[in-house]
């Protein structure tokens, strides 16, 4: 087991990032798995979507732990976005982190961003992070700020401390979602962590957030919104009687294969 938390962390490589696709059910995570990804993540809005519930209110604890036993066996290494940690305590959050090491999962995204729409004090997060490395020394940290998207005055500055706080207390790695593209490099060489970013249709490319000093991107919920909006897209066009000209999606055998006859 120590050498899976090993080969997460050395995944982790400054100006050669690692692409962490986001998943949010067994096929999408098995399906990259098989697409040949070492590392995937979970991203917590498709679990609250897939679920019914809504995202970032701490609605779905138990779902991302059914996800992380449903994903347990996968041949690829699992990181999962707790949101918030699911509780205001410390120890609780760090006890969520062991369930889930327990089931092979090797890092824990944990946000700052609070159910009520306002960042967590610096020092609460600090603490939740210290607690999980407490209950937990092997696995993997990465500790979000929401400073940008949640629109805090002075966010390079407030992510700066929140960067040096969640230093302190033993995160591995900080995650700057929504940070301005001229910014990452700034942060990525302050911020005394590997560096996490969203990918943004549109922004730099793996190679250009490489050459800043990022060390991870992530999809986010990107893939989870990208299926939905196929859905959707491929819906209309055989009710307007018109080609989607989408890519041919997988087989039904090839989605059959994903689950392994020991499942039934």
């Amino acid at each position: 087991m120590t050498d899976r938390y090993r080969a997460f962390r050395d995944l982790h490589r400054r100006g050669e990032p690692l692409l962490l696709p986001n998943s949010w059910d067994h096929a999408s995570a098995a399906a990259l798995a098989a697409r040949g990804h070492q590392a995937i993540g979970t991203t917590s809005l498709g679990v609250a979507a897939a679920a019914g519930r809504p995202d970032a209110v701490r609605a779905t604890r138990t779902e991302t732990l059914e996800l992380a036993y449903r994903l347990r066996n996968l041949p690829a290494l699992l990181t999962v976005d707790v949101e918030d940690g699911f509780h205001d305590d410390p120890a609780e959050v760090a006890r969520f982190a062991g369930e889930l090491a327990a089931l092979g999962v090797v890092g824990v995204n944990v946000e700052d961003g609070r159910p009520d729409g306002r960042l967590a004090p610096a020092e609460h997060v600090a603490a939740v992070i210290a607690a999980v490395r407490a209950a937990v020394p092997q696995i993997f940290v990465n500790a979000r700020t929401d400073a940008w998207w949640l629109g805090v005055a002075s966010p390079l500055d407030e992510a700066r401390r929140r960067a040096a706080l969640f230093r302190a207390a033993g995160a591995d790695c900080l995650f700057v979602p929504g940070a301005p593209d001229e910014l990452v490099g700034v942060l990525a060489a302050e911020a005394g962590l590997p560096l996490n970013v969203l990918y943004r249709p549109g922004g730099p490319d793996l190679a250009a957030l490489g050459r800043l000093g990022v060390a991870r991107v992530s999809t986010g919920s990107l893939l989870f919104r990208a299926a939905l909006g196929t859905a959707l897209h491929l819906t209309d066009a055989i009710g307007a009687g018109r080609d989607a000209g989408l890519p041919a999606p997988p087989t039904y055998e090839e989605v059959q294969a994903l689950v392994p006859p020991s499942a039934t």
